[in-house]
């Protein structure tokens, strides 16, 4: 007897309408968006195989692997976590890099993922093979390198955790302790040293109020102004025990509580844009608290407050205590990048030459270029190549050229104008509604049209121009690229992408079909409630007309509950 394919037309002609063939699916990463992905096909699919690669050895991605002292989320944390999983025990107002791991790690026990997930394994290289993709993963712990395949690979890798060591000759010569925050070592003890600290992004700024207290000295070397300061009503602080047992008790006051810090992270976008009264008056709020904070200390405002970019260019952060750390006495501050690493120090651009004998610790970030960094093949093509300037995706989902690979917080996802991780639920949806559509026609392979990703880009650009990212400072939004283009972020906020994305644009995708009639999933003419022996076969005769609106815009005041709110409120912790 010869089998037929479950992707051949043979055997779509014997099944009803719409019948689901199995389907394989391989995602790179188990971080918080591999964790969603693998959450949402469980829940969503059926005829499923899923197979999570993770090169770490356990789960929860830049969680597990970031854990230098000071080390958190600049988020508020009831507000980082699934929209649907609140955790009512957080210790304060933003989560330690600990307690955020717990969080994913118990979500992967809760449901079940880990029997998807095979940790320290970690691809190394992909190839489209016309209907499907030949996947190497290699073992890390016995150096073995195997083939498996899928029908469907997504990349949920992430983009901040492929750190990196910053660029500066000589650190190779150092002869104190070399220290990067993304790899920390927590046997290093730094009470009483004399301790160097390169950078001022966001894990440095994390980074030196847990130090300070420490160490002998620190000397902080800086090359560029930031805007650093806790927002009024959200500076770090722990929850008392009358909160927590407040979240975990009292119905509903949890849920109250969320929406509404969501809601004032809902309403930053207009911060963002160039020259409009809210970037001029949220600028004259954060000038003045930095000020304060800096406590007349004049080289440090002149050297740490930006003049040449507006507020929001670089993402800025709360800095819990940073400013103040800054102040101290046994803190130095350098407004000069490191030209060189010494045996026993820095001399930075100025000339100037400081010892730093015992601990050097480089807070410089990760390479944010979503370059693969790993070979990703179809055709001629190699998306390291494709990405490797100017990234350009489809709607941070895609790559065009690129068939049935899929992206989660890909190039101009959400990452910086609202809320994150229902961001990435919502691309794990538009993921699921993909292999829904693969798995229900006699589709080999969908890929976004060039055309649609040219256009989108387009738009991006032309989004940007307006806003203050656009404004002249360093920044990861930028990736590096080579004509400065926001690569990072969402041209609007989450509830634009949530909207923008909620339903597929399939006009927007070039699909080639298994013997090439799209129209063989109709099948033998038989429907699916026909073949369902518990299904009601007169269901569309009814009393009345219950269907939900039609139109788009009519569901989506059903979706966002219009008329439930008077009055938003705002971002205070009430």
């Amino acid at each position: 007897m010869v089998l037929k394919s479950f992707a051949s037309p043979e055997w779509r002609l014997d099944k009803p309408i719409h019948t689901e063939r199995p389907v394989r699916v391989i995602c790179i990463g188990a971080g918080a968006s591999g964790l969603q992905l693998a959450y949402k096909l469980q829940k969503h699919i059926s005829g499923f195989s899923l197979i999570v690669y993770e090169k770490n050895q356990e789960v929860s991605g830049t969680w597990y692997e970031n854990k230098y002292p000071g080390c958190a989320c600049d988020v508020a944390s009831h507000n980082y976590n699934w929209s649907f999983e609140p955790k009512t025990d957080w210790s304060g107002l933003y989560g330690t890099s600990q307690e955020i791991y717990t969080y994913f790690n118990d979500f992967a026990d809760k449901y079940g993922l880990r029997q998807y997930i095979k940790t320290q394994h970690q691809v190394v290289g992909a190839k489209w093979t016309g209907s499907g993709w030949n996947v190497s993963i290699k073992d890390l712990t016995t150096g073995q390198t195997v083939i498996d395949t899928c029908d469907i690979l997504v990349n949920a890798g992430g983009i901040l955790n492929n750190w990196k060591w910053p660029d500066i000759p000589g650190l190779n010569k150092y002869k104190g302790t070399l220290l990067h925050t993304a790899r920390w070592d927590e046997s290093v003890d730094l009470k009483g040293k004399t301790v160097g600290l390169i950078g001022n992004g966001s894990s440095g700024i994390q980074l030196l109020p847990a130090i300070q207290p420490l160490a002998e000295k620190v000397t902080v070397f800086m090359r560029g102004p930031a805007w650093v300061s806790p927002w009024p009503g959200l500076e770090g602080r722990p929850y008392t025990d009358e909160e927590k047992r407040r979240f975990a008790e009292e119905p509903g006051h949890l849920l109250a509580y969320r929406r509404s810090v969501e809601r004032g992270n809902n309403s930053i976008l207009p911060v963002f844009f160039k020259g409009t009264d809210a970037n001029n008056k949220a600028r004259d709020v954060m000038l003045k608290m930095m000020k304060e904070k800096l406590a007349g200390h004049k080289e440090l405002e002149e050297g740490l407050i930006p003049t040449s970019f507006a507020l929001g260019c670089r993402r800025f952060t709360p800095g819990s205590g940073y400013l103040e750390a800054l102040v101290q006495s046994n803190v130095q501050v350098v407004f000069s990048g490191v030209a060189e690493v010494t045996e026993q120090g820095c001399k930075c651009g100025d000339g100037s030459e400081h010892a730093v004998p015992d601990v050097l610790i480089c807070a410089t970030g990760f390479d944010a270029s979503y370059r693969p960094r790993f070979p990703i093949v179809a055709g001629t093509k190699n998306l390291q190549d494709v990405w490797a300037q100017d990234p350009e995706s489809y709607l941070g989902l895609a790559a065009a050229d690129f068939p049935n690979y899929l992206t989660i917080l890909g190039p101009n996802s959400p990452i910086g104008t609202g809320p994150l991780l229902i961001g990435v639920e919502a691309q794990a949806d538009y993921i699921v509604k993909m292999i829904d559509h693969w798995q229900t026609h006699n589709i080999r392979s969908f890929a976004p049209d060039a055309a649609a990703v040219r256009d989108f880009v387009a738009y991006k650009d032309q989004f940007m121009s307006k806003t203050v990212w656009a404004d002249p400072c360093r920044s990861w939004y930028k990736s590096g690229s080579s004509r400065d283009k926001i690569t990072a972020l969402w041209p609007g906020s989450t509830l634009h992408y949530l909207e923008a994305i909620r339903q597929v644009r399939f006009e927007d995708w070039k699909f080639e079909y298994e013997g090439g009639n799209r129209f063989t999933y109709l099948g033998n003419g038989q429907s699916q409630t026909e073949t369902n022996p518990d299904a009601d076969l007169a269901y569309y005769v009814r009393e009345e007309d219950d269907d939900l609106p039609l139109a788009r815009n009519k569901m989506t005041r059903i979706i966002n509950k219009t008329g439930t709110v008077v009055g938003a409120e705002g971002t205070g912790e009430g």
